[in-house]
């Protein structure tokens, strides 16, 4: 068995040498192990607070991996409940619509067809991570010896693609006609946008990429602009007002303007925030402090709290739930939402952003060009052997700025600002970097990127 499999979020690895069979019946056992030992003060009596949910997304080793892991989580004497091949997010709804203790989906996320994974929720859909449990169940794995069970939980096999239509639709109010390109990735989103989209009045859908065959027309990462190609080309050729682009378990979305411009996630969340707020005056907004200063900007002049997290959704979930706020984006793609358990949703922001833009009568690059007031270098990544060395030096010679540790070191000046973070497992730093100017950017750039070494190619 290989420990390289346990991440910082999840579990992943390549499909059979690192993760196989019997590695998803020792996580399911030790999953079901760790979930029932964390249900302190809630009432176990209710049957279905001992039971665990299990989904899987569309890669051809998902059945047998799914299958291993319900035996598994059986044989601890636990119950489980079979939602089927489901997007992630499901995940969290059925978590919270059903009441159990926690929930797992086979899937390896955004990675190529040979790679496989879990993504594991406790009570109330919050993140299993490194810190908050995880460790716990890889050490539970290593050390378990395979023996017959005392006893089998029961299984159910649940379809709730109608409660979850219904949940996703709750943030859906379209005010005018919109033409859409949808590129599903050969994802998970082929089944949902089917389910939940297709009929829906004001609503235009040209599909792409909805065949769920378990192999991908291009990887099914949004994040990297050459999978967009597709997307864009579609856009311009069909005279569309937006495309979106979701990856393998539909998590995570990225979105093109009628130009086919990309959407920057932190001008998307921008746009949502200001719309969440009207809603809700003066609720909190989270937002990760790679995102654009306008982010924040806009938050504020809506009458909101902004409130600036760490990168990854373990650190944005507890910070929506603790700041009970209303909202959260990350660059990343990711999307929270308190309505949906402080959890991200893929469909929800697709649902958030329809609804928003649709209440505009100009198109889209119109309605984003205000927020195009800072300029922004994107992530660019150094390899740097000694990493710690590094952010003291930038520390040093950007001493007369205001400085953070938040995540890696944020430097800010008036008119412009970057963050260095550590890779968690590469040697390398990641640098954004901002400024009021184009010209401003370029040359802070090339300062920054001086001191941190050469860049290397994604």
């Amino acid at each position: 068995m290989n420990e390289k499999v346990f991440k910082a979020y999840d579990v992943r690895g390549t499909y059979p040498d690192q993760l196989d069979e019997d590695m998803a019946w020792k996580i399911g056992y030790a999953c079901a192990q760790f979930m029932r030992m964390n249900l302190t003060g809630l009432d176990k009596a209710d049957p279905r607070k001992n039971m665990v949910i299990v989904g899987r997304d569309m890669r051809l080793s998902s059945p047998s991996l799914s299958q291993a892991l319900i035996e598994g989580i059986r044989s601890t004497g636990t119950g489980c409940i079979d939602i089927g091949m489901i997007d992630t997010p499901v995940i969290y709804f059925a978590i919270n619509h059903l009441g159990c203790c926690g929930g797992i989906q086979t899937t390896a996320s955004h990675n190529p067809a040979n790679y496989n994974g879990f993504k594991i929720s406790g009570v109330n859909a919050r993140p299993v991570g490194e810190n908050t449990g995880l460790q716990e169940i890889k050490r539970l794995v290593f050390s378990m010896r395979k023996n017959p069970p005392a006893q089998f939980g029961a299984v159910e096999h649940i379809d709730l693609k109608i409660p979850y239509k219904g949940h996703v639709l709750r943030f859906l109010k379209m005010a005018r006609p919109l033409k859409v390109v949808v590129d599903a990735s050969n994802g998970m989103a082929g089944k949902f946008i089917r389910d939940i989209f297709m009929d829906q009045p004001n609503l235009n859908i040209i599909p792409m990429n909805m065949e769920i065959t378990g192999s991908f027309k291009h990887e099914p990462n949004p994040l990297v602009d050459a999978n967009l190609r597709q997307l864009q080309e579609a856009v311009l050729s069909n005279a569309a007002d937006l495309g979106v682009c979701f990856d393998g378990d539909a998590d995570r979305c990225i979105f093109v303007d009628e130009q086919a411009r990309i959407i920057r996630c932190d001008i998307a969340t921008a746009l949502l925030a200001k719309d969440f707020l009207k809603a809700n005056p003066g609720a909190a907004v989270v937002y990760d402090l790679r995102s654009s200063r306008v982010v924040k900007e806009e938050i504020q002049n809506a009458g909101g709290v902004p409130r600036r997290e760490r990168v990854g959704h373990a650190f944005m979930k507890k910070s929506l739930a603790d700041s009970k706020g209303i909202f959260g984006g990350e660059l990343s793609g990711h999307f929270y939402f308190r309505d949906n358990f402080n959890c991200d949703s893929g469909a929800i922001a697709f649902a958030c952003m329809l609804s928003v833009l649709s209440r505009y009568d100009t198109p889209v690059s119109h309605v984003l060009k205000p927020l195009l007031r800072w300029h922004s270098s994107g992530e660019i990544n150094y390899e740097v052997s000694d990493k710690d060395a590094a952010i003291a030096r930038l520390a040093q010679i950007y001493k007369d700025a205001s400085i953070d540790y938040l995540d890696g070191i944020t430097v800010e000046y008036d008119t412009w600002w970057f963050n260095v973070r550590k890779s968690n497992t590469e040697p390398l730093l990641r640098l954004n970097l901002e400024a009021n100017t184009a010209e401003t950017m370029k040359k802070k750039l090339d300062e920054v990127g001086r001191l941190l070494g050469t860049p290397i190619s994604h």
